[in-house]
């Protein structure tokens, strides 16, 4: 009875401290919380809001992609369409003309980045007089933000007071055009602009994969007198491709998404020459309020990101293992 009375076993003895008191309470004290519970008590939080800005919207957007809901009409009755926003997305003329336009500004501007990158890279992975200087220079595009960007480059190309054209003038070009409001020419404008703010970020990928190549390498290269060609297409280029790819699966997916600098440049325009399926897709959604179809439309483009995305991680994963 008394052992059962004071928590202890037969045999056992309770130790207490000078004052008194029992060691068995701050034995528990010091015990706290189990690892698990730890863990969830710094994770949970982060999983609330990720499931509160990220996961609670997606699904939402997905139930919304099957209705006629417009977010100007909250009052106004829901109707369960089925699949009809996303046949009338697929057989939209328009729309495929902005993937088209979305393509091209993709293919043009990640390969120049990665042209550009490139060779910056393999520029600053030698060591050479003011390297730090010309380093931290080339980086200063990316540093910027894209409204920034955007507004800069409007005034740059403005027709009347605007650096560009004086620029054309001194090399006896015609000063009377503008870039922005060229049909043909403004796709390339925002090319140019794109190019010009992320190929530090894509040289930075690839001086570190330059940075990764071990050097005896190269010195095992030199001693079988191998040429500077044969080095880079044997050595480098297979080194870095795996830093080659991640950079073009994040340009991808950026420039995919890609709406403030486009929209600060041209606003879609002139007519609908620049106008991506993101720009596209805020039309439909906050000018037309067709919520429902603008919810399709976001999936879709989101199906099509994610497919690009799973193809590259594929593929990259076959070059880790070669």
């Amino acid at each position: 009875m008394m052992f059962a009375r004071w928590g202890l076993r037969p045999g056992t003895v309770s130790s207490r401290e000078p004052g008194g008191e029992s060691t068995r309470a701050p034995a528990l004290l010091k015990q706290g919380l189990s690892d698990r519970a730890l863990a969830w008590a710094f994770v949970g939080p982060t999983v609330l809001l990720l499931l509160a800005f990220n996961i609670f919207p997606l699904l939402w957007t997905i139930w919304l992609s099957f209705t006629n809901y417009r977010a100007n009409r909250p009052g106004a009755d829901t109707l369960w369409l089925g699949i009809s926003n996303y046949k009338r997305v697929l057989n939209d003329e328009a729309i495929w003309e902005h993937m088209r336009v979305t393509a091209h500004f993709l293919c043009w501007s990640i390969t120049l980045q990665l042209l550009l990158g490139f060779g910056l890279a393999l520029m600053l992975n030698r060591k050479f007089r003011s390297h730090s200087f010309w380093s931290t220079a080339i980086l200063l595009p990316m540093m910027l933000a894209p409204a920034v960007v955007g507004t800069f480059w409007k005034y740059f190309f403005e027709p009347q007071y605007g650096i560009f054209n004086q620029i054309v003038g001194i090399f006896g070009g015609p000063t009377s055009f503008t870039m922005l409001g060229d049909t043909q020419l403004s796709p390339w404008a925002i090319v140019l602009v794109d190019t010009w703010m992320w190929t530090p970020y894509v040289m930075l990928l690839l001086l570190a994969g330059l940075r990764s190549i071990p050097p005896y390498l190269y010195e095992a290269a030199e001693i079988d007198r191998a040429t500077e060609w044969t080095k880079f297409w044997r050595i480098t280029l297979p080194m870095v491709m795996p830093f080659i790819i991640l950079a073009l699966l994040f340009r991808t997916i950026e420039n995919f998404k890609m709406f403030d600098l486009v929209d600060n440049l041209t606003n879609g325009g002139p007519g609908s020459v620049t106008e991506l399926a993101s720009i596209s897709l805020k039309r439909e959604a906050f000018e037309k309020w067709r919520t429902g179809y603008a919810s399709a439309f976001a999936i879709i483009l989101f199906v099509s990101i994610y497919g690009l995305s799973l193809v590259t991680v594929r593929f990259l994963d076959k070059v880790k293992q070669r």
